[in-house]
């Protein structure tokens, strides 16, 4: 029996909608998927949360979607969990990726497999190659090897998983809040001069953001005008452990990058998920915009 520790956003239905039997859902109190929950849990109640899903019968355990880390309460510390308090603490202490890795280990100490999202829906990883009408320039290939690079030194301070790049300047970089609120911020900060509701003109897919983009950056730090806006670049964390927390993109994210009048999207191949791939597509080909899934250290 497979358990789904379902966090926020889209991919924790999207796994459901894919799956020949509903799993058990399980949310971590204060986080709400949009999932009917079965289990609610506390981490101060970790042991016991884990009891009950072994005499459930659970084997194998997914964990997918955004949770943030809780504030613990030391005086709800069940009897069951004070054994796992040491492996708590040390996951508490790490950056995302090497909490990560501590709460799948304890998973694994407790009998349980754990199944990456990708796994059951391997679908969401599309094929290498570009996926737009629209295709990436010569300089957008040099960005995507900078956002490249970029992502890896991110890496080592586990902090981020996408970056903005455009003519060889990292122009943003992802934090803890995300990659749209990377975009949402990069927007508001040039400023430009678009319509009221620019997400809702993208969406509708009835202006060119990209060309009024294009006009405003074309003097942006003296650099000569050309076709390039630059690109949102996102790719798993060099050495990360990809049952959990791999990269996502979707409906969006595209729409934020059009906002940001960016020229395309480049993704790892076979690292980073797209949600509802024909919206995405849809949205891009719009705006003249690209999809470029590239293979680590591709040209």
């Amino acid at each position: 029996m497979l358990a789904l520790i379902a966090g926020t956003g889209d991919l924790p239905p999207a796994l459901v909608a894919r799956l020949p039997e509903r799993p058990l859902v399980c949310a971590m109190d204060g986080f709400v998927p949009a999932l009917d929950v079965d289990v609610t849990f506390r981490l101060e109640q970790l042991g016991s949360f884990l009891a009950d899903l072994t005499a459930r019968g659970v084997t194998r355990i997914c964990m997918a979607g955004a949770v943030k880390r809780p504030q613990i309460d030391p005086g709800s510390i069940d009897a069951a969990t004070i054994p796992l308090i040491p492996k708590v603490q040390a996951a508490m202490a790490k950056g995302d990726d090497g909490a990560l890795r501590v709460i799948i280990a304890l998973l694994e100490d407790a009998g349980f497999t754990v199944v990456a999202a990708h796994e059951i829906a391997p679908d969401l990883l599309p094929a290498a190659g570009v996926l737009t009408s629209a295709v990436p320039e010569d300089w957008h290939r040099a960005d995507a090897a900078e956002g490249e690079a970029c992502v890896a030194a991110l890496g080592t301070t586990d902090s981020g998983q996408a970056c903005v790049v455009r003519v060889g300047q990292v122009l943003a970089k992802e934090d803890a809040d995300g990659t749209d609120a990377m975009l949402s911020r990069f927007f508001e900060a040039y400023d430009p001069p678009l319509p009221s509701d620019p997400l809702e003109f993208v969406a509708a897919m009835g202006t060119n953001t990209v060309q009024m983009f294009r006009d405003w950056l074309s003097g942006l730090d003296d650099v000569p005008a050309t076709a390039d806006d630059g690109i949102l670049f996102k790719a798993p964390k060099p050495g990360q452990d990809r049952r959990a927390d791999l990269p996502l993109i979707g409906p969006a994210t595209a729409m934020r990058a059009a906002e940001a009048g960016l020229s395309g999207i480049v993704i790892e191949a076979h690292g980073v998920m797209v949600l509802d791939l024909s919206a995405v597509r849809q949205i891009l080909d719009a705006q003249d915009m690209f999809l470029w899934v590239r293979p680590r250290g591709g040209v």
